[in-house]
């Protein structure tokens, strides 16, 4: 029987973090968030606002956060890791010692591990020790700011071992925010991290000046990609249709909220990696480093992805947008799922 969660640690106070936090918080749950820097923790603790990432938001005033890990970790019945993909593993090494033994491990993280080529869930299990099968991954159309701004939103936890999926649902069930729950781990975390390379791409063509039907086209063939790859890997095609698949690509693809389309948008504007990067913040979107990694992992089982493909070589080998573009429209031509 799935247990109830009360008492909830974040790790992680960027965005989604810490709009993650906010809707444990108003599902009632204990939850104390770590930030990286202390005075975004003294921001969160004593004013009830995150003003860097989601200005103008108010935080529950039962939300407290700290800078120090275990302080953060002491007594958490779940731990939610809310850093980026490609710094889980230095961060999650540094916390090990520090997780309680019985806390349910939750993965907002969307990405594929550069060199491993492994999945998040997998990454968490090798550093913690936890069986792959007891880490819940979070995914699906969720724009932190809107949910945020509370926002209706739905979600999949997904999870082999489904009480553990249950017990984190109904810690974040809200009156705005809808949990289901997935047994699909593997289909649910290679959609959330290949959305992110689509979205690049429909960014790019945004930029270019593009329109509706080359937005539709590549969310389509996008999505034939990721079934492609999921199907490889074993995961469940329906997973693809689903909130983790179809719901996160086009909210992903069609948002100015998204940083992954931003980003494409100012590629496809012209401007080199370097310049989008100080543009956002000097943060790189999760897509630009993903390109590389889902496309080898596709490349070890055989799997086309020519859109991935593309976005690897505009980001790594300075390729124009409008050749690759022009390459993706000269393709043999076949049968639409050949």
């Amino acid at each position: 029987m799935a247990v109830d969660v009360q008492r909830v640690t974040v790790l992680g106070a960027g965005s989604w973090g810490t709009a993650f936090a906010k809707v444990l918080a108003d599902a009632g749950r204990d939850v104390t968030m770590w930030a990286r820097r202390a005075e975004i923790a003294a921001e969160i603790a004593a004013e009830h606002t995150n003003g860097g990432y989601l200005p103008g938001v108010g935080l529950p005033p039962g939300l407290t956060a700290t800078s120090d890990p275990a302080e953060a970790l002491d007594g958490a019945e779940a731990v939610v890791l809310a850093v980026p993909s490609q710094s889980l593993r230095a961060n999650l090494t540094s916390w090990k010692g520090l997780l309680p033994s019985s806390a349910i491990l939750v993965s907002l993280a969307k990405g594929v591990e550069l060199g491993t080529l492994k999945r998040m869930s997998e990454v968490i299990s090798e550093i913690s020790g936890v069986p792959d099968g007891d880490v819940v991954v979070v995914s699906g159309p969720n724009l932190a700011k809107e949910i945020a701004h509370e926002q209706p939103a739905a979600a999949v936890l997904a999870c082999a071992d489904h009480d553990r999926a249950v017990a984190v649902q109904k810690a974040s069930f809200t009156p705005y925010f809808r949990p289901y729950t997935n047994t699909d781990v593997v289909g649910v975390e290679l959609g959330g991290a290949c959305k992110n390379v689509i979205a690049l791409s429909c960014g790019m063509a945004a930029g270019m000046g593009f329109g509706t039907n080359t937005m539709a086209t590549l969310i389509t063939r996008g999505l034939a990609e990721m079934a492609r790859l999921g199907a490889k890997l074993g995961a469940d095609p329906l997973t693809f249709a689903g909130l983790a698949g179809l719901g996160d690509l086009v909210a992903t693809c069609s948002s100015p909220l998204s940083r992954n389309r931003s980003f494409g948008e100012r590629l496809g504007r012209g401007d080199t990696l370097e310049e989008a990067q100080r543009a956002a913040g000097g943060q790189v979107a999760e897509g630009v480093m993903s390109c590389s990694s889902i496309r080898e992992l596709a490349s070890s089982f055989g799997v086309d992805m020519p859109i991935t493909d593309a976005m690897h070589r505009v980001c790594h080998e300075a390729v124009d947008p409008r050749q690759v573009g022009a390459e993706l429209l000269g393709r043999e031509q076949k049968h639409e799922w050949s």
